[in-house]
């Protein structure tokens, strides 16, 4: 079977990835410096760890394990931090993309596939968003992304290399099975804080902004189930190892939900009233993220399995409520 190696495979989104390919049969190493993910999250596979940005151990990493593919994971995603810290996010974000792109360059590794966000958009003047729309993140995280993004471009322009860059949109949820979910303490998620708010890990859930330009004031999000997401990866990993080219796709399902709506959702799935808090808008936040799937679905055959926000809720309650800490 192919060899896939996979950064940041112990964090949130990778892990499931991970788990996913591991029950495929792929071989997989993970590469991670454990600062937000665990190692217990790492079901399948050998796990290295170490950081993007030390070059020397991350490409003698790759030139050891000579994988056919690579998964990049490993970034910062929160928002409001990039806009207080934009140095940390271009060092991590882009510095540490770069430093695994020149690794599998030295290793001859041709095949990649990248975990943008829908950030890189902006606040598009139309909804739902397709791949085509002109890119104008409004902070350093979707910036960082952004460039990215155009180092691929011209990487797959210019040599015999091909990526696939999916777009995420507000991933939440946990593993059906319970095996992993979110596991970082400071996460900033909004589903996973109604639920640690429910379980009473949070005093009180925190809204920010109510005087957006929506239906109830507050932002509007497209939510994708992780293992959906995961399933976008397996599919993207086949279509480059079959011998398709670069390519760019959204994912998420298409729909959005406010944040109230989710927090109301959150509240009847969980059965806990939890005391809520609204606040001032949080620095680069734009109101309304929804994604166009179309592509995806057209051209890698996504068929998304758990298109149902009371369902994503769920099984981040059920993680929230059995993870050992």
């Amino acid at each position: 079977m192919p060899r896939v190696f996979v950064t940041g495979g112990a964090g949130y989104i990778g892990s499931h990835a991970v788990k996913m390919l591991g029950e495929e049969g792929f071989e997989v190493a993970v590469y991670d410096n454990l600062s937000t993910g665990k190692s217990s999250s790492v079901l399948y596979g050998r796990l290295i760890k170490g950081d993007i940005l030390d070059y020397e151990a991350l490409k003698n990493a790759i030139l050891e394990f000579k994988p056919d593919a690579v998964m990049h994971f490993a970034a910062r995603i929160v928002v409001p931090e990039s806009v207080g810290k934009p140095l940390l996010y271009y060092e991590n974000n882009t510095m540490g993309a770069l430093n695994v792109l020149k690794a599998m360059r030295e290793a001859k590794v041709k095949k990649f596939i990248f975990s943008s966000t829908a950030a890189v958009y902006g606040q598009p003047e139309k909804m739902p968003i397709k791949e085509d729309f002109p890119l104008s993140p409004i902070n350093p995280y979707g910036r960082s992304k952004a460039f990215v993004e155009a180092i691929l471009k011209d990487l797959s322009f210019a040599e015999d290399f091909d990526y696939v860059s999916l777009r995420y949109f507000n991933v939440a949820g946990a593993d059906p099975e319970g095996k992993i979910g979110e596991t970082k303490e400071n996460a900033t998620h909004l589903i996973t804080m109604c639920v640690r708010t429910a379980c009473g890990k949070r005093e009180k859930l925190s809204v920010f902004g109510t005087d957006y330009p929506t239906k109830d004031g507050t932002c509007i999000r497209d939510y994708i189930h992780v293992m959906d997401l995961a399933e976008a990866h397996i599919l993207a990993l086949n279509y480059l190892l079959e011998g398709g080219k670069s390519q760019i796709f959204n994912c998420g399902y298409g729909r959005g939900f406010s944040v109230l709506e989710v927090v109301n959702e959150a509240k009847r799935v969980t059965g806990v009233d939890f005391p809520v808090e609204f606040k001032e808008r949080r620095p680069g936040d734009p109101a309304e993220l929804v994604a166009d799937s179309e592509k995806i679905r057209r051209v890698l055959n996504w068929k998304p399995k758990y298109d149902d926000l009371s369902f994503i809720i769920k099984t981040a309650f059920e993680w929230e409520k059995n993870m050992v800490k």
